[in-house]
């Protein structure tokens, strides 16, 4: 089952990633080239926020099930992380709930929005920093 789940997290990364820079760039060229904000560019955000929140769920049950989370900060403490270690069972997990937290706060402060200019501009900002966030703390070496 744990091979499983980590086939899936890994795998469905590639996509959500896909759909996550789709959405940051339709957002930034909705922004600089002043379009109106359309159902069709809703419908990117939304796509995007659904399939970094099922990662972010498939994430979660790795952690508790994972040798490389939970378990191996009890076994060894948090001293005891080596670099690679410590990305995988803390810097990992923390920073993509934080990158998660801002792509949904950034879908949910669109709605209360009335422009098109600034629902591109928070989209932009809120995806982009997530997409940023999340692209700094991938495993590089254990996923390509």
């Amino acid at each position: 089952m744990y091979n499983f789940i980590q086939k899936f997290h890994s795998g469905w990364a590639y996509l959500a990633l896909l759909i996550l820079v789709v959405a940051v760039v339709n957002a930034a060229i909705g922004f600089f080239s002043k379009k109106e904000f359309t159902a069709k560019d809703r419908k990117i955000s939304l796509f995007a926020l659904i399939a970094i929140h099922i990662q972010l769920l498939v994430g979660i049950i790795l952690y508790f099930v994972s040798s490389n989370g939970i378990q191996m900060i009890k076994a060894v403490g948090m001293g005891g992380l080596t670099t690679e270690s410590r990305l995988l069972a803390l810097e990992h997990p923390l920073i993509n709930i934080i990158a998660i937290v801002l792509i949904t706060i950034g879908w949910s402060k669109h709605k209360k929005l009335v422009s098109s200019e600034s629902k591109f501009k928070t989209f932009s900002i809120f995806y982009g920093i997530g997409l940023l966030l999340i692209l700094s703390r991938i495993p590089w070496k254990l996923w390509l």
